[in-house]
């Protein structure tokens, strides 16, 4: 988002104004009623949180309200200047959209010595930022089983195994009772992803038997795996349950010693894939992390490396920005054609895309889901838009891209991992409990509050823009903190263990 940059800009004490043509500005502080905001001649009226937005001009009802010089609801109500503007006066309403496809468009900056990161490099190629072996379900029946065999394989037991990162179960509730053939295909595109992942030296898959989603199919699918780091069990044909985790705990345990082999090596940026995700955004978001991790991306994209923004409900009402950097026609067209499946998918379901911010979004100063669109697509800075995939499906173009995937967190990082994502990149503005089971996930704090009141969950503070650090030094910061953790340094939601219950292919369709 072009005019979101101008965030860099320190905050004047009490607010802090993003463009120009904005009819609000943003509180960073606790406004009481009777402040005096010079800069803007306005006089508070009301208790404004920090965060908030106050209105800097008289709005008659109907009329718009700009943030980021980007219309993000209408005045359901007269507004007043000094006026709190959130629920209470603001709303979302039908407007066009200026989509101008490719028009800002630029040639990528390139870089003459290109970073690298300390990966595991894979056979083909590939190159993991951890070094782990998944045990991945075929159905919900057989998720004990999953669990049973990984939790055998305790930190004490790997000890003699120091190159491995550990066994990771991912259990799911789908494969079977699923009515029609799209939900289907997602969840298989979605294990094939993770079972072909970089971050899994060896996979085993667990399945019940008598389940819709069989697994000898899969595995005919894949190529690629080291001799015997490829394996099944069956439940049924074992004899149950205790026998299926006894079978599959042994060719774990032969799996171990040729993972081991594996050492990091130095391999160029251009093998790293990030996922881009936001969760418990607030009013800080678009201003500070967002678009810190944006400039992040910005410097990844020139180093050669690939980041995936994703989360299609929320940048609904944002994608008018995404389009003018399409690096084709084609690419644009793909983008609003998931826009307009999503408005079908929502609507014979009953909702509507306008069912965000959430609770705590809103407490925490966003108002509409076109306010937090805007913010969000700061995530994918100002490169090319290279590409749009659908859910789970391989990366396979460098740069700037884009997935299609829900906004519930989980089910996007599932996606993005899916999809080839060796790291996650998560914002959060009040103190999201996340992480991707695999794949590391580094955590960014939008305001120096959470930042100290919830430091134990975060790995980087962006907070401090606010006090006037300089855009381009927070930026930095995540690209430094990004190699770091590529190279092997561990995440807080590894060291708290997060992850475990996050592996969640998205379900889509009936349930019969």
């Amino acid at each position: 988002m072009s005019d979101a940059t101008v965030a860099a800009r320190p905050a004047t004490r009490q607010f802090i104004r993003l463009h120009a043509n904005d009819d609000v500005v943003i509180a960073t502080a606790q406004l009481i009623s009777g402040t005096e905001l010079a800069e803007e001649g306005i006089t508070v009226r009301g208790l404004i949180p920090p965060g908030h937005k106050v209105a800097t001009r008289a709005i008659a009802k109907g009329g718009v309200v700009r943030r980021y010089n980007q219309i993000i609801g209408f005045a359901k109500a007269d507004i007043a200047p000094g006026e709190h503007v959130h629920t209470q006066n603001l709303v979302v309403g039908e407007f066009e959209r200026t989509h101008a496809f490719g028009t800002e468009v630029h040639p990528a900056a390139k870089i003459d010595r290109p970073a690298t990161f300390r990966g595991y490099v894979r056979p083909d190629g590939r190159v993991g930022t951890r070094n782990y072996i998944a045990i991945i379900a075929s159905v919900n029946c057989s998720a004990t089983v999953v669990r049973g065999i990984a939790s055998h394989f305790d930190r004490k037991l790997l000890a003699e195994y120091p190159n491995i990162d550990g066994v990771v179960g991912l259990p799911h509730p789908l494969g079977c009772g699923m009515g029609g053939t799209e939900g289907m295909a997602v969840l298989r595109r979605t294990m094939l992803g993770y079972a072909k992942h970089a971050n899994f030296a060896g996979v085993l898959f667990v399945g019940l038997g008598c389940e819709m989603n069989q697994i000898a199919p899969l595995v005919d699918e894949l190529k690629g795996h080291a001799p015997g780091m490829l394996q099944s069990v069956n439940i049924q044909d074992l004899g149950g349950t205790s026998q299926a985790i006894k079978v599959g705990i042994e060719r774990i345990q032969a799996m171990l010693p040729v993972a081991n082999q594996f050492e990091r090596q130095e391999a160029p940026l251009s093998k790293l894939i990030v996922g881009l995700n936001c969760g418990g955004s607030d009013g800080y978001s678009g201003i500070t992390a967002n678009p810190a991790l944006g400039g992040a991306v910005d410097m990844l994209v020139a180093h050669g490396a690939t980041a995936i923004l994703s989360e299609t409900p929320e940048i609904y009402g944002a994608e008018h920005l995404l389009t003018r950097r399409a690096a084709s026609t084609a690419v644009a067209e793909k983008l609003l054609a998931r826009i307009e499946w999503w408005k079908d998918y929502v609507a014979r379901n009953g909702g509507e895309m306008d069912n965000n911010p959430s609770v705590g979004n809103k407490a925490g100063g966003l108002t509409t889901i076109l306010e937090k669109s805007l913010g969000a697509v700061a995530k994918g800075g100002t490169s090319t838009l290279e590409a749009v995939y659908e859910y789970a499906e391989q990366i396979d173009k460098q740069g700037f891209v884009y997935m299609d995937t829900p906004g519930y967190d989980p089910v996007s990082a599932t996606g993005q991992a899916a999809g080839g994502a060796q790291l996650i990149c998560f914002t959060t503005g009040r103190g999201s409990a996340f992480g991707c089971a695999g794949v590391p996930t580094i955590k960014f704090a939008t305001n120096n509050a959470l930042w100290n009141r919830q430091r134990d969950d975060m790995d980087v503070n962006c907070g401090d823009l606010i006090d006037g650090v300089p855009m381009p030094v927070i930026s930095q910061r995540i690209f430094d903190a990004i190699l770091a953790h590529a190279s092997g340094e561990k995440t807080r939601s590894e060291v708290l263990g997060y992850g475990n219950d996050e592996f969640l292919p998205w379900q889509i369709g009936p349930v019969m």
